[in-house]
């Protein structure tokens, strides 16, 4: 691979982990508006699906972070 596609390449992970980045502040604050409820309305089906959404964004998280490790083994 040549000078210019590495290059490329870095600049994607460096746009990856941004992304990455914000990502994680969105399941931060779902996961902190969730512990915030009361108890009674955590086992309610709102409830269960904003633990539904934070383990969808964890496991969003985990492909970037693959993705990008991938990325970087090109380097």
């Amino acid at each position: 691979m040549n000078k210019q596609r590495r290059k490329e390449i870095e600049m994607i992970c460096e746009r990856l982990e941004d992304l990455y980045s914000d990502l994680e502040s969105v399941m931060d604050e779902e996961q902190s508006a969730f512990d915030n409820l009361p108890e009674s309305l955590q086992y309610t089906e709102k409830g269960e699906q904003m633990e539904e959404n934070v383990s969808t964004i964890e496991n969003s998280l985990d492909s970037i972070r693959e993705a990008i490790d991938n990325l970087e083994d090109l380097l």
